[in-house]
């Protein structure tokens, strides 16, 4: 088993990555650091620079995570999935066969998480594992 969270170094994810090394820490588990980096629709030379450079953006994110989890003796596992981020969390929930997702939430009304279709709002609907949803601290 292992422990997911969705990462992408906002301050709710960040908030959430101490909860989630908690939780992996206490059940014994190995961290998976997703970010989903769902590529915008179309072609050409735009299309493969945007997918390069949110694909960095999130190995840079998670490299930072992962050092977090390095001190807290946590073992980790990276994934930069071209898929949005709730799909790319359920995939690496079932692939890992994850106790828990663990994801940020800061601060969104509900009905704005219902109206826009927020990642932790979606989770939550869809998901077949529990989902910990941490809020943001003031």
């Amino acid at each position: 088993m292992a422990v997911v969270l969705g990462y992408d170094e906002s301050p709710g994810a960040v908030h959430a990555l101490r909860v989630a090394l908690e939780v992996a820490t206490a059940f014994g588990e190995p961290l998976v650091l997703v970010f989903g980096a769902a590529p915008p629709g179309g072609m050409g030379e735009e299309y493969r620079t945007h997918q390069q450079a949110v694909r960095e953006a999130g190995r840079t994110a998670l490299e930072h995570a992962v050092a977090a989890a390095d001190d807290a003796g946590v073992p980790t596992t990276v994934e930069v999935l071209d898929e949005k981020p709730d799909q790319a969390l359920l995939d690496a929930a079932s692939r890992h066969g994850a106790r828990f997702i663990v994801v940020g939430s800061w601060g969104e009304s509900p009905v704005r998480g219902a109206l826009l279709g927020s990642t932790p709002h979606k989770l939550l609907h869809l998901s077949p594992i529990p989902v910990l949803c941490v809020p943001m601290r003031d």
